[in-house]
């Protein structure tokens, strides 16, 4: 995901130890009654403390889910995703139950494949994370298959219904997941953990005028089925394991362009030839990213562009791509978010983290990847314009949850540490490269993909892994690295490495001219890009006076400029020195924009502005809520409500 986890639920640490799977445990569990994919094996559970899940219910080490089938009807008109799923489980000897993760789903029948009914219990809430839902315990009484019949609520946290007011084109509804970290369990009850892997299908009916796209296999053409009743039937399979939160669908006007023979674009009409355009090398990318590290194993790679309210940059659905139209910005300096979800199909979704307390082994090896397809396709100095102002990103980061000391920017333990996953964890990568060479790190990144494809990982899994098959007989090497430091100490070692940008240093020359009372009629920025503009704005010193920054939006246009990420930054420097001609712009721009990475940062400035700021967050929020997907709402609400609780 590109960027970045909602830090709303990230909780739990868990001790490092070496990984293994369920089956080195003890017996070998009970077969299915249906094949997990097209003869793929079950993938293995991870025993070792490391490798527990605080966030699901599940007790896979019992009895666990290998696939599911969803059918189900789309009701726009209730907000609601009414069916069933059937669940096939794979259990130990002698288990008689099976715990799945369920939030808010009312439940009306569960049942064996025969359809005799099971017993069941909904548990409470937990009490101290609401996410994590409530524990949807099921008495086997012999079942390898079970079948729920229920109905998701309207609040569901991994849905968002948009009206068509919020759509591209204005006349038709939309509808989309996000399941990271743990939402799925809002629409799907299974055990909803991304150390327990599952093949799926699903059969979704929508209405009639809509299209339905999901992140597997299309196997009712893009059309769908028409039905009797004027719907239409959409069918898919993934016959991969993937971790659950990689389930995931959309439903809208949506069309759809071929760019390429294994990629194409989909997204409203009014979008598709500048999505296109954006996408070009998209084929290029895969094409780069399999020369790295192997092949793409997926088939497809298609891209999904939503409507503004989409809460991220880019999720790395297998298959189907999400993006967020933020990126789109006509000069295609933001395809680095495309190159960062196509790298997800080998770190993440290939080799996916046990648990979210080690979700740099997602986040961190992708950034890394996502820098060297960059590279490959545009150059070094390109690249290393994405890796300074990561380094520009990792250092403030790491001053903000406390430096040298501070607990949350450990990579391991804390999976609210937000983008020190992805700037640390990918600096951490790009040291081992620059220590051991090139040739050889990229050797064993390919065999470490291949070896451990379709199962889960821990940090100190990937240390075990790394000291045997790079480091083995190499002990001052080894010591150089220090990789325990890397992986479970606070702050940033001292043997970083700090690429840095000759395209930047021009553009730092430029700022410390303004920053020294310069005009900002002779900061050149013609033919920037945004990173070039985010490193001007993000530099500029933050007191300023009224006629200064009138100077500034006047000559640069930032208020009204069509790039949502320059605006974003404006109007943080805005808010920090209390200018007021740009409130009806920030007003705008936040129920406009539902991307995290580019709103949260505004609630937190108008947070710190006390009386003048407090106020204007609160009345904005109150209005743009309704724009937002659940969980930027619930991010954005623990925003407010951290600042108020300061006063």
């Amino acid at each position: 995901m590109r960027i970045l986890l909602v830090a709303a639920l990230l909780a739990g640490t868990a001790a490092p130890a070496f990984a293994q799977t369920v089956t080195d445990a003890g017996a070998p569990m009970k077969a299915s009654g249906t094949v997990t994919g097209a003869g793929t094996p079950p993938a293995p559970i991870l025993t070792t403390p490391e490798a527990k899940d605080v966030w699901t219910h599940a007790e896979p080490q019992v009895a666990r889910v290998t696939h599911v089938a969803l059918d189900l009807d789309v009701d726009f008109a209730t907000k609601t995703l009414g069916g069933s799923a059937v669940l096939d489980i794979l259990a130990a000897p002698g288990a008689t139950r099976i715990v799945l993760d369920a939030r808010d789903l009312d439940i009306s029948a569960i049942t064996d494949e025969a359809g005799k009914p099971l017993r069941w219990t909904l548990g409470p809430k937990d009490a101290d994370n609401a996410d994590i839902g409530s524990a949807l315990t099921v008495e086997l009484a012999g079942a390898s298959r079970i079948r729920i019949t229920y109905r998701s609520m309207p609040g569901a946290t991994a849905l968002q219904w948009l009206p068509p007011e919020m759509t591209f084109g204005k006349k038709k509804p939309f509808l989309f997941s996000q399941g990271q970290a743990i939402l799925n369990r809002s629409w799907v009850p299974t055990q909803d953990s991304p150390g327990i892997r599952q093949t799926w299908e699903a059969t979704l009916r929508v209405p009639g005028d809509l299209v339905a796209v999901m992140s597997a296999e299309k196997l009712s053409g893009d059309k769908g089925e028409l039905l009797p009743d004027g719907r239409r039937a959409f069918r898919f399979r993934m016959d991969k394991p993937v971790p659950p939160y990689l389930i995931a669908f959309a439903v809208g006007d949506l069309k759809f362009k071929t760019l390429g023979p294994r990629s194409g674009v989909w997204t409203e009409a009014p979008m598709l030839d500048k999505a296109a355009r954006e996408f070009v090398d998209v084929e290029k990318m895969i094409d780069a990213a399999s020369k790295l590290y192997g092949p793409y194993r997926w088939g497809r790679y298609d891209m999904l562009l939503l409507p503004p309210a989409f809460p991220y940059g880019g999720m790395e659905n297998p298959m189907l791509t999400f993006l967020t139209p933020t990126i789109v910005t006509g000069d295609r300096s933001n395809t680095d978010v495309v190159a960062h979800e196509l790298a997800h199909s080998w770190s993440g979704n290939l080799v996916t983290n046990a648990t979210w307390s080690d979700s740099w082994l997602n986040e961190g090896f992708t950034t890394y990847f996502e820098n060297r397809i960059m590279e490959s396709l545009y150059g070094k100095e390109q690249a290393a314009t994405y890796a300074d102002l990561d380094w520009d990103v990792m250092s403030r980061e790491i001053a903000a949850g406390g430096g040298q000391t501070g607990a949350v920017t450990r990579l391991h333990g804390d999976p609210g540490a937000g983008e020190v996953d992805y700037t640390k964890g990918s600096n951490f990568l790009r040291m081992i490269e620059h220590t051991v060479g090139r040739a050889k790190w990229d050797a064993y990144l390919t065999s470490y993909f291949d070896r451990h494809a379709f199962q889960p990982q821990t940090t100190a899994g990937f240390l075990a892994d790394l000291r045997e098959r790079l480091l083995k007989g190499q002990p001052e090497l080894e010591l150089s690295l220090q990789l325990d430091r890397w992986s479970y100490g606070a702050g940033l070692p001292d043997n970083a490495v700090h690429v840095r940008s000759e395209t930047l240093a021009k553009v730092d020359a430029r700022l410390a001219a303004f920053n020294g009372g310069g005009p900002a009629s002779a900061v050149e920025t013609r033919g920037w890009t945004t990173q070039e503009w985010l490193r001007f704005l993000n530099g500029i010193d933050r007191r300023q006076t009224p006629a200064r920054l009138a100077e500034l939006d006047k000559t640069l246009g930032l208020s009204a400029s069509g790039n949502a990420y320059i605006q974003s930054a404006w109007f943080e420097l805005a808010i920090a020195n209390r200018y007021d001609p740009a409130l009806p712009f920030l007003r705008r721009y936040l129920s406009q924009i539902g991307r995290g990475l580019l709103v949260y940062p505004l609630y937190k400035g108008l947070m710190k502005q006390d009386e003048w700021g407090q106020p204007k967050a609160r009345a904005f929020f109150e209005e743009a809520r309704p724009t937002y997907h659940p969980s930027t709402a619930a991010g954005i609400a623990r925003i407010v409500a951290a600042g108020a609780a300061q006063e």
